[in-house]
């Protein structure tokens, strides 16, 4: 089959469905992963066909607009925010996903990318919906960017997943209905048809790209909704580690990893001063991840390297400990790892990971980024060196997830639903 993945967002949001898509490949499909243009020479080194989606995360992120999204105070303004931010650029990325598909059999989409459903429907073709994140409605926890700690109750946890899905849908639901009517030459959407509750009526299969280890399946969860397993990447074969940093590995005991992934700030200076503050007053070594985080580490001193980029696969396992903003991709790595985590949440679905992480006991309590200090990241690098039982059980979950192979059942999944 010619199937096309349809992604948007961050190197975490893409990186994931590079894998599954090479898995796909693996099994005899043709592969095409539509998403931004900065991501297209990582797609094809993995040789897999690529396709533009207008848009590029990272310089929207780092702009005043995805700064103010990161200060929103609750999730409905962080949603407002958000499709503030991306609305200019709607058109352009459905008129872009609606070229990149014409010749497909089946399309993978994800939230951020619902028209792929529509899509689907003029082409007579299958849709699966894909997440890295839970998205489907159960008693068990309310929807990943609310608050975990919320004492709702099953009923109101299982309600909060339609009222934010379906809010969130409200404010693409305009750009949809005129690509269904001008584009695909489609009717628009029923008034009272919500634009996620129809994959839901349509049975369409839902494939979640994470670890039944670190979430279990609802028990209220239909057939067709997969917990597959995290889809992670290998580091390409040809990478080699720089030597300076093999040096500085060689040089003394594990260090201390802090890196924010694609998240900036506007205090990137303080992030830094904070970060080496700890990390003395831990007497730990450490390395900076340098990139999207903002981290500017210009006189450090001879315990602490500044990384531009290295694989998670590579990195994390050679780490006494891992701070970072608990991203769905990151949290996940430094699971598989085996090492404990120190989580400074951001926003969005990163304090549902950091809960969880402190629930599976494999790190402290977080640290929002807001509340950050010198001392609270000190006391909790110190906890997740030292403390045993987590270092224990984190290596238990590492070795759970490494035998996992969620891009193989992920595919097992899709065959399942199309043969």
């Amino acid at each position: 089959m010619r199937i096309t993945l349809l992604t948007v967002g961050s190197r975490g949001d893409v990186q994931p469905f590079i894998a599954l898509g090479l898995g796909l490949q693996q099994a005899g499909h043709t592969v095409q992963l539509a998403t931004h243009p900065p991501f297209q020479a990582m797609v094809h080194s993995y040789g897999l066909e690529f396709a533009p989606i207008e848009g590029d995360v990272q310089a929207l992120m780092a702009g005043e607009a995805g700064q103010q999204m990161l200060d929103a105070g609750n999730p409905l303004q962080l949603i407002q925010r958000y499709v503030q931010m991306v609305e200019p650029l709607l058109t352009q990325a459905m008129a872009d996903s609606w070229k990149a598909c014409h010749s497909s059999e089946a399309i993978i989409g994800t939230a951020f990318t619902s028209w792929g459903y529509d899509i689907a429907q003029k082409l007579g073709i299958p849709f699966y919906f894909a997440a890295l994140m839970p998205q489907s409605a159960n008693p068990d926890f309310p929807f990943p960017s609310l608050p975990q700690t919320l004492p709702l109750g099953g009923f109101l946890n299982s309600l909060t997943y339609p009222v934010l899905l379906e809010g969130f849908g409200l404010m693409f639901r305009k750009s949809i209905n005129q690509f269904r009517q001008t584009t695909l030459q489609l009717p628009p959407l029923p008034r009272w048809t919500g634009l996620y509750g129809r994959l839901d009526k349509a049975g369409v299969p839902y494939l979640y790209g994470f670890s039944p280890t670190v979430i279990p399946k609802p028990t209220n969860w239909a057939e067709r909704l997969h917990v597959t397993g995290y889809w992670f990447l290998q580091h390409p074969q040809n990478w080699t580690p720089p030597q300076d940093l093999l040096a500085f590995l060689r040089a003394g005991s594990p260090p201390v990893y802090i890196g924010y992934g694609s998240m900036t700030g506007r205090e990137p200076e303080r992030m830094t001063q904070i970060a080496l503050a700890a990390l003395a007053k831990t007497g730990q070594r450490g390395i900076l991840l340098t990139g999207w985080g903002g981290i500017c580490a210009a006189d450090l001193p001879e315990t602490v390297f500044k990384l531009e980029s290295a694989p998670h696969d590579w990195l994390f396992p050679r780490m006494a400990a891992i701070v970072h903003h608990g991203g769905a991709g990151t949290s996940a790595a430094a699971l598989r790892a085996g090492v404990p985590s120190v989580v400074v949440p951001f926003f969005g679905d990163q304090p549902f990971w950091a809960h969880r992480l402190l629930q599976l006991g494999v790190s402290p309590a977080p640290i929002p980024k807001s509340s950050l200090t010198v001392d609270k990241l000190a006391e909790a690098i110190a906890i997740a060196v030292s403390d045993e039982t987590m270092q224990q059980r984190v290596r238990a979950i590492g070795n759970q997830i490494r035998a996992e192979n969620g891009v193989q059942q992920a595919i097992a999944a899709f065959h399942q639903h199309h043969l």
